[in-house]
């Protein structure tokens, strides 16, 4: 039905001069049947995310990103989960294994909770949005990035489409 699926959709602006303490439970990206799930991860600067090998062969997860700090760590089937932080927000953080080509994700990373990644069916919600002007973003790995401006009032819900021009 032409939905997308895996589109991060954030708050851009409308936050500045904000703090939120980080969220303390990890983000959880599973290695298994040699594909990363979720493909797409959202998360807060200084929370943790937990890489789990859910499968009977070494993988290897490598963010690539551009204002954090890369790390790349090997992952052998009974090792123990890996735990790291992001320190500096980063709309998109490329991920790949250096084991399987194929295998590919993207986190973004924000200094506040407002965020969402569409289901399969191209939904997505993004809860207790504080009264204000807002520019909403999305992005799609290979269909890119739009925004629109949203002003929500105290208790107000609003409804936002993007359509994605592809081939």
């Amino acid at each position: 039905k032409g939905a997308v699926g895996n589109v991060f959709v954030y708050l851009k602006t409308g936050l500045e001069g904000k703090k939120f303490a980080p969220a303390k439970e990890p983000v959880v990206m599973e290695q298994k049947g040699c594909l990363f799930a979720p493909q797409v991860a959202g998360m807060q600067t200084g929370q943790p995310i937990k890489v789990v090998n859910a499968d009977p062969v070494t993988h290897n997860i490598h963010p690539q990103p551009h204002e954090n700090r890369d790390w790349n760590q090997s992952q052998a089937p009974d090792d123990p989960p890996l735990l790291r932080k992001f320190t500096v927000p980063e709309i998109m953080i490329p991920v790949k294994c250096n084991v399987h080509k194929w295998m590919h994700a993207w986190i973004g990373v924000l200094d506040h909770p407002y965020f969402a990644v569409t289901g399969t069916d191209g939904a997505f919600e993004i809860r207790n949005v504080p009264p204000g002007s807002y520019t909403v973003a999305v992005w799609q790995e290979k269909l890119g990035t739009q925004e629109q401006a949203v002003t929500l009032a105290a208790s107000a819900k609003s409804e936002l489409t993007f359509t994605f021009k592809g081939n």
